[in-house]
């Protein structure tokens, strides 16, 4: 009989046998792949804006940034990539987002 675990331990259970296969693997044929995460409200704070004038400035929606901050919402790639361009380059983020 196969043994039923929570959601969380299968999540955990399914992690660690993915790095048991990539430990496997050899290195030649193994894909690096990079990620560089940012952080939506330290980002905001960096620029000293509020969560209302960073969603104005930025059209994010405001709950969409809440949300984000408060980690209950996954950022997705292309809102990654977003969020990394007003980070490195908030007025011409700002620009875009007004047309300009």
């Amino acid at each position: 009989m196969k043994e039923e675990f929570s959601p969380v331990a299968q999540g955990i259970i399914d992690g660690l046998n993915e790095v048991l296969e990539d430990v496997r693997v050899p290195q030649s044929r193994l894909k690096k792949t990079v990620v560089y995460r940012v952080d939506p409200k330290e980002i905001r704070e960096h620029l000293h804006m509020s969560q209302s004038k960073f969603s104005e400035a930025f059209g994010i929606p405001i709950g969409t940034l809440r949300n984000w901050e408060q980690g209950t919402r996954k950022i997705d790639s292309s809102s990654m990539a977003y969020l990394r361009t007003i980070m490195l380059h908030p007025q011409a983020a700002m620009d875009a987002q007004l047309g300009m």
